[in-house]
């Protein structure tokens, strides 16, 4: 006989099968989500594999979802479409069409005072003229 009551056996299958949902949203959404980036940057999986280091067929197991990446071929995946691993799992698509250059000026603005950011947009606006 269980010693947890009714409303703890409960609360622990919903845990349960909340922890079993994430992963499989996961282990759906990470092929899903290497193929979309695939299609954007026009790679194809062989050359996903030459900037990764990654093998053709472990990049075809993980879409395939025979397996899932582990975190450092997740950093390399992400390395190679120059995005943070934040931004893999974002839906916000705003930056991954940006330069380097361009996220780079981002970068440099989110680290900015409100001062800062004044004296940055005087200067770029002096540039338009």
């Amino acid at each position: 006989m269980s010693n947890k009551s009714s409303g703890q056996q409960v609360q622990y299958w919903y845990h349960r099968l909340e922890e079993r949902c994430i992963y499989l949203c996961v282990e759906e959404y990470i092929p899903l989500r290497i193929a979309e980036l695939c299609r954007k940057r026009g790679y194809t999986k062989y050359r996903l594999a030459q900037l990764t280091g990654i093998t053709q067929r472990a990049l075809g197991n993980m879409l395939n979802q025979k397996s899932m990446p582990t975190m450092a071929n997740l950093e390399k995946i992400c390395d190679a479409f120059e995005i943070t691993i934040a931004q893999f799992f974002s839906d916000d698509e705003s930056r991954l069409d940006l330069t380097k250059e361009q996220k780079e000026i981002l970068e440099i603005w989110d680290g900015l005072d409100e001062k800062e950011r004044e004296i940055f947009m005087t200067f770029i606006r002096s540039l338009k003229k």
